[in-house]
């Protein structure tokens, strides 16, 4: 039997199905949205844990007379063999039974009010030329068929927009006589951009009227389902909705259904005859906790299976980090430079732990005014991991976060080697740090090289290759010298060498690096380093050369600390 073939990028549920594309069968979502009922159900997951392909199964299995082009009959069977088809008429009653207005929110991410604002337009014109038929109906009133038809003519006014979502859904009601579900994909995507485009209180306005309009107290709402990535209900967004059910990745309920579960990977590995993968697959992609279950990111799977199909040898990389914005955790690092949190970063780079209190109700003012708001941020965004509570000795409750797995790690370490080289461009440390070297000034530049240790953030327990990397990037950034890291040189291979661009003007530089594990044993391990350039005769590759003058320097690091030899 041909084998199905995974599908990158496609958020369809319609198309995944009709293809024969391989598909994880998420469609006991249905069945727990009846079984934990609420008039508004608010979901939130990080980015590419499946959102939007769950909403287009909703739409499809909810919507009446889908799209007014196909009847019931013609889409029953895209869920023939599904787990919801499997539960019975208390469930499969409600198939095609609903008029549903379906918005993704998720294009109105952009830089300015204009752009975003039209974006948004365009998402409610679509939505109306969707239902188009009813425009004419003789249940709507004269009134309200004009109104409708100035959506259909994209000519509708800036006052139409605030009560769009609810007048399309009394219009549906009035003429089905069916009360409507309404599924709001991404609904803080527009917050989101408006906040870094400085135009949040325009975005908010705009938004609230549309979500209080169409949600609270509407006779034509049979119930709505919104995902998003945060919750942010303190900006009032769902003021009066009657307590609308909140569901975070800290909430047992629908736990399983966004993101892949254990078995779930497992019969994907299986399937594709990939099974040696697993452990591989575990290591890189898994480490999410939702409620009390463990998932893998989506995303991540459907690309590395898919690259493992073509190559099996294909090694693991990051690919989440190209399709969600990485721009949390560059912020964390700028902030975290100078505060008392950047050696809770350090311990979280390091494989290790951090407890927090989390609060659910963030803002996005609050998200970016302290380091301790962008811990919330990065958990809720899939950056970090809950792996239990704590409860200090005031009786507060703390959350243990975690980085995930390999693949968030690679997202926090190219942050922070882009950080690194930024800040060595944006000062002069390299060249003043050399500039010392040169002069054998090794007083200034172990006070040099000290201050820059202490503002970086570290991801190696005291690890030479670290330093070793450290110092090879800080030198790169001088202009006079070619740094050659670990070359061959006389009898053995020096750490770092720095060979003059430019002929014989400028002297060669060998440095040789140690590691102390106690600080007293800096001064001896950085004559240990001197003593192995002599012995390993290391400079006498250059003398032979005709290189008139060479710089031989042991450099001994404990933590943050360093003594320089010459």
């Amino acid at each position: 039997m041909e084998m199905k073939l995974l599908k990158i990028g496609d958020s369809i549920f319609d198309s995944q199905i009709r293809g024969g594309y391989y598909y994880v069968d998420k469609s006991l979502l249905i069945k727990d949205l009846f079984d934990h009922p609420a008039t508004v159900t608010l979901i939130t997951r990080p980015r590419r844990f499946g959102k939007t392909l769950n909403m287009y199964m909703l739409k499809s299995f909810f919507e009446y007379n889908c799209e007014l082009r196909m009847g019931n009959e013609n889409r029953q069977h895209l869920f023939d063999g599904l787990k919801i088809a499997q539960t019975g008429e208390r469930y499969m009653q409600h198939f095609g039974q609903y008029p549903v207005i379906f918005l993704s929110f998720k294009e109105a991410k952009a830089g300015t009010w204009e752009v975003s604002y039209q974006a948004l337009k365009d998402c409610i014109y679509y939505e109306f030329q969707r239902h188009g038929n009813i425009a004419d109906s003789e249940k709507l009133s004269g009134a309200d068929r004009g109104i409708f038809h100035r959506f259909l003519d994209r000519a509708a006014l800036d006052s139409d927009f605030p009560r769009s979502i609810r007048f399309l859904s009394d219009c549906l009601y009035a003429h089905y006589g069916k009360r409507v579900v309404i599924l709001i994909d991404e609904y803080d995507v527009p917050l989101e951009s408006s906040f870094t485009g400085g135009f949040y209180r325009q975005m908010l306005e705009l938004v609230r009227s549309m979500f209080s309009s169409s949600l609270k107290d509407s006779n034509s709402l049979a119930f709505a389902v919104m995902t998003g990535c945060l919750r942010i209900s303190k900006e009032s967004i769902f003021t009066g909705l009657n307590n609308p059910k909140m569901v975070s990745i800290l909430s047992a309920e629908y736990s399983e259904h966004f993101g892949f579960t254990q078995q779930e990977v497992d019969d994907m590995l299986q399937y594709y005859g990939l099974e040696s993968k697993r452990e591989e697959t575990k290591d890189w992609y898994d480490g999410y906790l939702f409620g009390k279950t463990e998932v893998y990111n989506p995303w991540s799977i459907i690309n590395y299976v898919s690259n493992l199909i073509t190559d099996s040898s294909t090694p693991p990389k990051a690919h989440w980090i190209n399709s969600s914005g990485n721009d949390i955790v560059r912020l964390l690092i700028n902030e975290v430079v100078d505060s008392n949190a950047q050696s809770e970063l350090e311990t979280l780079v390091k494989g290790g732990s951090i407890s927090k209190e989390i609060n659910e109700n963030i803002t996005y003012f609050d998200a970016f005014s302290t380091v301790d708001n962008l811990w919330n941020m990065l958990l809720f965004t899939g950056y970090l991991k809950r792996t239990g509570d704590e409860t200090d000795e005031e009786g507060i409750t703390r959350t243990i976060l975690t980085i995930p797995n390999q693949e968030v790690m690679t997202i926090y370490r190219q942050q922070i080697r882009q950080w690194f080289k930024s800040t060595l461009t944006q000062n002069k440390y390299p060249q003043q740090i050399l500039a010392a070297l040169i002069a054998g000034d090794v007083a200034t530049a172990e006070a040099l090289l000290s201050d820059l240790l202490y503002k970086s953030i570290s991801y190696y327990d005291s690890a030479e290759n670290f330093y070793h990397g450290f110092l090879t990037a800080l030198l790169t950034g001088t202009n006079e010298y070619e740094v050659k890291s670990n070359r061959e040189t006389g009898g053995g291979r020096s750490d770092v060498l720095l060979r003059p661009k430019r002929g014989d003007r400028m002297p060669v530089i060998i440095v040789e690096i140690k590691i102390a594990t106690e600080r007293k044993d800096k001064e001896a391990k950085s004559e240990e380093a001197l003593r192995q350039i002599e012995a390993g005769h290391y400079a006498d590759g250059f003398i032979a050369e005709g290189y008139p003058k060479i710089l031989k320097y042991g450099i001994a690091f404990f933590k943050k600390e360093c003594v320089i030899k010459n």
